[in-house]
């Protein structure tokens, strides 16, 4: 299948599956990629994590935070379904930002990101993402603003109510009613933004090797691998990756490396069209759709 018709098919394998999808897959040592709607911005959810990691641990290289630093962290008390770690503990800790830094990208503990927010606010990450050369990456917010949706004000069992609303109440121009979702409020980015980071990441960039290594390795160990890692994962390749979950948002980035040296950078960003939370068939889609263009890719 010629590329044009492996696009157009996976569109339509997209559109039928109830899913929008934002995707781009690059070959990290020729530059050659694939996408969909790659460059469209999308809500970042928990994919700005990866931003705050290394946004922090340049900052302990440079000796403004020490790694080591004991900081007193009130639990999240969060009951619903989702939130993780320290989100969901029931009375306050001491941990050290090392261990928050652990927390946040490998656990996506939202209240150990809020820590590190605390330490390194969302306009201190975006100017050291600027520092470093990336652009298309806009972070405004803690992580705090992502567990007030209204999937938390309605019962469990009219979670489709929630989901309804986050499909139905978006504008042409990306604003929504959900501030959560809106472009021009929440933390963004687009497929080809998070494939730029990765690549900045995997290959010799401005980024400090240390701090690469740093994050590179976070990603590695993301205990969160039911999205694309079933179709990236095996004997002779390494997966390393971050999700992003929030209403009817499910996002992966990360990059596969094979045993024979090629490595992928892959960015999915989805929305779902279908108002119910729990669709493993869509983790299941996305993951299909990306491989597929990893595949290509690797056959050119």
């Amino acid at each position: 299948m010629n590329t044009e018709a492996l696009l157009s098919d996976m569109r339509g394998q997209l559109r039928d599956g109830g899913l929008h999808g934002c995707l781009l897959v690059r070959d990290l040592r020729t530059g050659e990629e694939l996408g969909i709607d790659p460059d469209t911005q999308l809500p970042a959810a928990s994919l700005v994590k990866v931003p705050l990691a290394l946004a922090t641990a340049e900052r302990i290289r440079r000796g403004e935070l020490d790694g080591a630093t004991m900081l007193d962290v009130q639990p999240g008390r969060i009951t619903t379904p989702g939130p993780t770690g320290l989100s969901r503990f029931r009375h306050p800790t001491r941990i050290a930002i090392d261990d928050l830094l652990y927390l946040s990208t490998c656990v996506s503990d939202g209240t150990a990101a809020d820590a590190l927010f605390g330490l390194t606010p969302p306009a201190r990450v975006a100017d050291i993402l600027h520092e470093l050369g990336l652009r298309g990456l806009s972070v405004r917010h803690g992580m705090l603003e992502l567990s007030d949706t209204p999937a938390e004000r309605f019962d469990a069992t009219e979670a489709h109510l929630a989901h309804a609303l986050a499909i139905d109440a978006g504008t042409g121009g990306r604003g929504h009613r959900v501030p959560q979702l809106d472009t021009t409020r929440a933390n963004t980015g687009s497929a080809r933004a998070y494939v730029e980071l990765l690549q900045a990441l995997w290959t010799p960039s401005a980024i400090h090797p240390e701090v690469a290594g740093r994050v590179r390795d976070l990603m590695a160990h993301n205990v969160l691998r039911h999205r694309l890692t079933p179709d990236f994962s095996s004997d002779a390749t390494t997966w390393s990756s971050k999700t992003g979950t929030l209403l009817n948002l499910r996002h992966e980035i990360g990059v596969v490396e094979h045993s024979d040296g090629q490595a992928f950078a892959v960015a999915a960003l989805t929305e779902s069209l279908v108002p119910a939370s729990t669709q493993p068939g869509a983790d299941a889609l996305m993951a299909h759709v990306a491989r597929t263009l990893r595949d290509h890719l690797r056959q050119l």
